[in-house]
């Protein structure tokens, strides 16, 4: 037997509304081996399309000893529903039986940021494409702290939880991991178990065992890094020892060698070495030890803008028009927020 949440979706009411459990069955092909996307320990994710041509991704997740989902999950979910951002991927809903559950979202086709990173997925991204996805995680980021219906702090920004549109337009998943602020004096953080995944996850966070959007931020700034460099937070060297890849490019940084610490797929140009110093020196302020001398993330996101306009204006004059397209120009468009 199968228990239902509501499943209208965010804001339009639309993609989510009215689906039930045959729905699902029927867009996945009854989870057949071909619509799987990934699998792993816990769960696998496959997609979907609906009646309606729209497309779906399931996460099919196992419970372990039979649990239900607690009530804070569930209230979770409830609250996640309701976010709706051009930067987020939007959350339909879920269905749960004794030993499974299944957790419906918005299916984005073109790869994490860490594929593309990788060309494991596309070929290449531009210092410009780089900026513009750093701007939209930002602005997802924002939306969580500062304007959802109880402030949210996602806990695991990392790059294969980036997800890029065929426009390369960012839209941050894994929610896995999110948790909502409380009232009161708990609005501020949220005591819980430390987890995250390796080269990302605030130290403060592990050693107080306090979660704050300034943990969000601190992964953040790794993210910036691996933007710039194009390599993962930890990097694994045969016969060296892992390379914690935000310590080197920072120190490289601040030797002024910020250059060496770029990926050397992205074009070097006076514009594009001083847009990776104003990448890697808010990245440096980010991953500040102390969470009270980390920006906001709408600091990040102004800070952000700010930079992309100056490369902008620092690179040669266009040739034509479709130029800004072709290099990923969005500095003069409108952002809500």
């Amino acid at each position: 037997l199968w228990m239902l949440t509501n499943l209208v979706a965010a804001g339009t009411g639309k993609e989510g509304a009215g689906l039930t459990v045959a729905d699902i069955f029927r867009a996945t092909s009854n989870f057949s081996e071909k619509n799987m996307v990934r699998e792993g320990a816990s769960c696998s994710v496959y997609k979907g399309k609906l009646r309606d041509g729209s497309q779906v991704a399931v996460k099919r997740a196992r419970k372990l000893n039979g649990q239900y989902l607690s009530a804070q999950l569930s209230r979770e979910l409830e609250t996640l529903q309701k976010i709706e951002h051009q930067n987020l991927v939007r959350f339909l809903g879920f269905f749960e039986q004794r030993d499974e559950t299944l957790i419906v979202v918005e299916y984005v086709d073109n790869g994490s940021l860490r594929e593309h990173l990788d060309e494991s997925r596309g070929t290449g991204l531009e210092l410009a494409q780089r900026l513009n996805i750093a701007i939209d995680v930002a602005h997802a980021i924002t939306y969580l702290h500062e304007y959802a219906e109880r402030s949210v702090i996602h806990r695991d920004i990392r790059s294969s939880n980036v997800l890029l549109t065929g426009a390369l337009a960012a839209k941050v998943a894994g929610f896995g991991l999110a948790r909502v602020a409380g009232d009161g004096e708990e609005a501020t953080h949220v005591t819980t178990q430390a987890v995250g995944t390796a080269g990302y996850v605030d130290p403060e966070y592990l050693g107080t065992l306090q979660l704050t959007d300034k943990s969000d931020v601190y992964s953040f700034g790794v993210l910036l890094v691996e933007l710039v460099t194009g390599r993962p937070p930890i990097e694994r060297r045969r016969g060296l020892e892992p390379r914690a890849t935000t310590k080197w490019a920072l120190q490289k940084f601040r030797g002024g060698d910020a250059v060496v610490a770029m990926d050397p797929r992205v074009r070097r140009s006076p514009a594009s070495v001083a847009a990776v110093e104003g990448m890697l020196r808010l990245a440096e302020q980010c991953v500040a030890p102390a969470r009270q001398d980390r920006p906001s993330m709408r600091r990040c996101n102004e800070a952000l803008w700010t930079v992309r306009r100056d490369f902008h204006r620092r690179q040669e004059p266009r040739q034509d028009a479709s130029a800004g397209a072709a290099t990923g120009d969005r500095s003069s468009e409108w952002v809500s927020r």
